[in-house]
């Protein structure tokens, strides 16, 4: 499944559509938003529409409603030109929504589809993101790889400046970085060792192990699937992610979130102790049931940001 950028297929999607992915990704390499001679919709056109419209007449009256286009004659890559490709996402979400608040009720087919519906949430999100094999960018290496920074959900250098929203350097002995975002370049434009680039390398391990637990848990949100080795820490982030409406494809803000874990020290023992509180366990239970000192967890309770916490309702 994994190509040099990849779409994340759901566990549960509907293998045609699944099918259909694979297909897609294998041939997308030239296609991209920006190019007149491939334009990505056309590969969509070709290879997702007919798929999608067997799919959607395969299903329920309760389910046509939540796909774009569903019973309406007209084509999904078709709304997507309609309506361009940021607000197919959105549209896309907003009927996901709607169907998980009116209509599942976690049986088998609701979680095919749930699967399915973001599954298709992806692949418009990956269109967005694709850029031509080859881009002239004013000098710069067009095929350098283009994507999130290495260390947050903010853009890399290169990428914001191939999207346009970037800017050249003054000095241009500098170059733009194509794994890091202007907070965590190595050097700052003096040319002096960045702190914070420093400081995330050395959490680089632990910021890809809350971003692969965070990712899990998106995928399969019905129950505890961290998969961290520890119940309690996979509780907490299952009830945490409970409480946010992130999904799979909100790939900036994950990452941006396991970022904030990292840096403000949300270590898998407060993970513990907050999950235990959510319980109902006091301080003295929570010291004795992880045999610590009672001292440790009020501590750490003082210490964990407001923004981590689990409601007690």
């Amino acid at each position: 499944m994994k190509k040099q950028m990849t779409i994340a297929i759901w566990e549960g999607c509907d293998a045609s559509v699944a099918e259909a992915l694979h297909r897609f990704l294998d041939r997308w390499e030239p296609y991209s938003t920006a190019s007149k001679r491939y334009p990505i919709v056309r590969l969509v056109e070709e290879l997702i529409d007919p798929v999608v419209a067997s799919y959607a007449e395969t299903l329920p009256s309760r389910y046509q409603g939540h796909i774009p286009g569903a019973g309406t004659n007209v084509a999904f890559s078709a709304i997507i030109q309609l309506v361009g490709i940021a607000a197919m996402v959105r549209l896309q979400r907003q009927l996901l929504r709607a169907f998980v608040l009116t209509h599942d009720k976690q049986s088998g087919d609701d979680r095919c589809f749930i699967a399915t519906l973001e599954t298709l949430i992806e692949l418009v999100l990956a269109c967005k993101r694709k850029q031509p094999y080859t881009k002239d960018m004013d000098g710069l290496n067009g095929q350098r790889l283009k994507g999130f920074c290495r260390f947050c959900g903010a853009r890399a250098e290169l990428a914001l400046f191939a999207e346009g929203e970037g800017q050249r350097d003054l000095d241009e002995h500098l170059r733009l970085s194509n794994l890091y975002c202007t907070t965590h370049r190595p050097k700052t434009p003096d040319g002096r060792w960045n702190p914070a680039y420093r400081q995330a390398m050395r959490s680089v391990a632990q910021f890809d192990l809350e971003l692969a637990r965070l990712s899990r848990q998106c995928a399969i949100r019905a129950e505890p699937k961290a998969k961290s080795g520890d119940e309690l820490v996979d509780a907490y982030i299952f009830r945490y992610m409970l409480s946010q409406t992130l999904h799979l494809a909100d790939e900036a803000e994950l990452r941006n979130l396991a970022r904030l874990m990292v840096d403000m020290k949300l270590t898998d023992r407060r993970k513990q102790i907050l999950v235990l509180q959510k319980y109902g366990f006091n301080q003295s239970e929570i010291a004795r049931r992880l045999e610590i000192e009672r001292q440790a967890v009020s501590k750490a309770l003082r210490s964990i940001p407001d923004c981590f916490q689990l409601s007690t309702a």
